[in-house]
């Protein structure tokens, strides 16, 4: 993840009235209520919507969580398991209240581990000391913790780092780095994983395999690092692998083939294991410029393609990710690298493709003083009123989850405001299966009492086989049910089989699997609060 140089480197009784019957569309009519109930015996039209933009039906919403260098989580080392869990859960509570419903988890930052493993050593950011069991597998915590709140959870790899610290003496006796010295090449004051050894390419995916078995994982995500950023340590010295490997490609077409062979093999090891999680990565934010390839972006920066040897279009046109997440960690007008010129260029990049897009914004940068753009709170905002603009753009994460926090010019307010205002569902991937869970059965709406005094009503329905949530929306009266067209009248995604109504209305109750295919409604009329 660049955190740096951007350029270089969100007291009634009500009665189930409709059932999974229920219909949609044009000239689509609600059934009577099935009610002792006083009903309207007509069936009455139901309008189409046209689709508000305002409000997208299926968005994602996601914040980066760094624990490299104790960035984000936990805050530093040594820390108490309890300290740890309430330092995590302040995060997700305030990603949920911004409607957010995904999290991208550092799980891997440098060939260890933020969970228990037998093939690496536990990472130094949870104690302070490499290989150091803290005394708790926290990733179950971490996992259990998204799932309560709507947040998909994606574990986040880095692929090639292998060390912080060169020297190989300091590690762990069982980390792979000091095992198989020659997997590695030192590069500054850092160690990596050589790209072009099948070895490492091997070690890799033992690792991402051994996570997807074992933990209850949505996704698997890997960073922006692949070969190293230049500048950062001369040349990167795997002379010998290229010399045995090379087969008559050139350096820089051998380099981009190894990564995307890697890329290749996690996802497909994924979608054998468990063909629901989704695996996806974000670049750097400049593919290539058009100065270098006519079919580059209008920019000016550093090429992901020639400098890191990253080749997104590669994978996206063979289909090897089920996202693509670029970094675009510049503001709109910036000379070299323009949001207003890279955000639609991405888009164009995945368009007739079935990768989606979701784009990576600069939180961490809002109120930036070398940047006159960052100094304005409603930047990033403005960001995500552009990509209503390219349909291709299916949501936003952040970086990272300290800025979510302290909000820097109440950016992320605005951000909430302005654009989650309303919960959304997950992009619908349907390259990853699942399918619809039954509708919600026994609804109703039971008054809630503080002895004699009504207090509100609580809707509670049947628990669905195969559902992880509920999505629970509030039709307006009069007016459009526009349940199928976008999120104006959703109100709440839950995970139990519960809501507290807050206003009295008719409202719609649909289950989601853990992909978000969602079944047709059941309607609960409630009288009062």
């Amino acid at each position: 993840m660049r955190t740096g140089r951007p350029l270089l480197a969100a007291a009634a009784l009500a009665v189930v009235t409709a059932t999974a019957a229920y219909a949609f569309g044009p000239g689509a009519t609600e059934a009577p209520a099935a009610s002792k109930k006083k009903t309207t015996t007509a069936a009455t039209p139901v309008a189409a919507c046209k689709a508000d933009a305002r409000y997208p039906k299926r968005q994602l919403r996601g914040v980066w969580i760094a624990t490299v260098k104790n960035i984000d989580w936990p805050s530093r080392t040594g820390l108490s398991a309890e300290r740890q869990k309430a330092e995590y859960i302040k995060i997700l509570d305030s990603a949920a209240k911004r409607n957010f419903n995904a999290v991208f988890v550092q799980v891997r930052p440098a060939s260890d581990a933020l969970y228990k493993s037998s093939i690496e050593p536990w990472s130094q950011f949870l104690t302070g000391t490499a290989g150091k069991d803290p005394g708790w597998d926290p990733l179950p915590f971490l996992i259990d913790e998204a799932h309560k709140r709507g947040l998909e959870f994606h574990a986040w790899f880095n692929p090639y780092r292998a060390s912080y610290d060169a020297d190989v003496a300091k590690l762990p006796a069982n980390h792979p780095a000091r095992q198989h010295r020659d997997w590695t090449v030192k590069y500054g004051d850092r160690l990596y994983y050589n790209p072009g050894l099948p070895q490492v390419r091997e070690h890799v995916v033992k690792v991402i395999t051994d996570v997807v078995d074992r933990y209850d994982v949505d996704g698997v995500h890997f960073d922006d690092y692949f070969y190293p950023y230049p500048g950062e340590g001369g040349q990167f010295n795997d002379t010998a692998a290229f010399t045995k490997y090379g087969k008559g490609k050139s350096l820089a077409d051998w380099r981009r083939a190894n990564v995307n062979t890697l890329v290749a093999e996690v996802d497909k090891v994924i979608h054998e294991r468990k063909s629901h999680v989704k695996f996806g990565i974000s670049p750097f934010g400049i593919w290539r410029n058009k100065s270098n390839d006519p079919s580059g972006s209008a920019t000016n920066g550093m090429s992901a393609y020639d400098s890191i040897y990253a080749d997104a279009k590669a994978w996206i046109n063979s289909g090897t990710v089920d996202y693509v997440m670029p970094q675009l960690y510049w503001p709109r007008g910036f000379k070299a690298a323009d949001y207003k010129v890279l955000a639609p260029w991405w888009a164009q990049a995945v368009k007739g493709s079935d990768v989606h897009l979701y784009i990576g914004q600069a939180l961490y940068r809002v109120g930036a003083q070398d940047d006159k753009a960052w100094t304005k709170p409603d930047e990033l905002a403005a960001h995500l009123t552009l990509n209503r603009k390219h349909k291709q753009v299916d949501g936003d994460v952040y970086f990272s989850a300290k800025q979510l926090l302290t909000n820097p010019l109440g950016a992320m307010d605005r951000v909430a405001k302005d654009h989650y205002g309303r919960p959304a569902l997950l992009p619908l991937m349907k390259e990853r299966g699942g399918q619809a869970p039954a509708a919600p059965a026994g609804a109703k709406a039971l008054a809630q009492s503080a002895g004699a005094k009504a207090t509100g009503s609580t809707m509670t329905w049947t628990p669905s086989a195969g559902a992880r949530a509920y999505a629970v929306y509030q039709l307006p009266e009069p007016g459009e049910d526009c349940q199928a067209t976008d999120a104006r009248n959703l109100v709440a995604v839950v995970s139990d089989p519960s809501y507290v109504v807050k206003a009295p209305g008719t409202y719609l109750i649909t289950s989601l699997d853990r992909l978000h295919n969602e079944s047709k409604p059941v309607k609960v009329k409630v009288d009062a609060v």
